[in-house]
């Protein structure tokens, strides 16, 4: 680890299934919610946002806010997901 670096979470998201499936650049969509790309890019690489910053994707997308667990997944799912402490992997 990099001195000085706090390793940051990564959670996944269909973000960029979605933007693709609907043809927008990550551009048009960070000009849309009204963040940078670079926002974009970094919460399609798993990297955690504010409620905000989800909101105003969401409905740059043109979607309605009851469809958050289809863009960022469930809050409740993550919690819930088992961790992989790599016993398995000699299985």
């Amino acid at each position: 680890m990099i001195r000085g670096k706090v390793p940051m979470k990564t959670k996944k998201n269909n973000l960029t299934k979605i933007r693709e499936e609907m043809m927008i650049s990550k551009s048009e969509l960070a000009r849309r919610a009204g963040v940078s790309p670079i926002t974009i890019d970094r919460i399609e690489n798993g990297m955690e946002c504010r409620v905000d910053t989800k909101r105003k994707i969401i409905l740059a997308l043109g979607l309605k806010l009851s469809d958050r667990d289809k863009v960022f997944g469930s809050e409740r799912a993550e919690e819930e997901e088992p961790q992989d402490d790599g016993e398995n992997l000699n299985k």
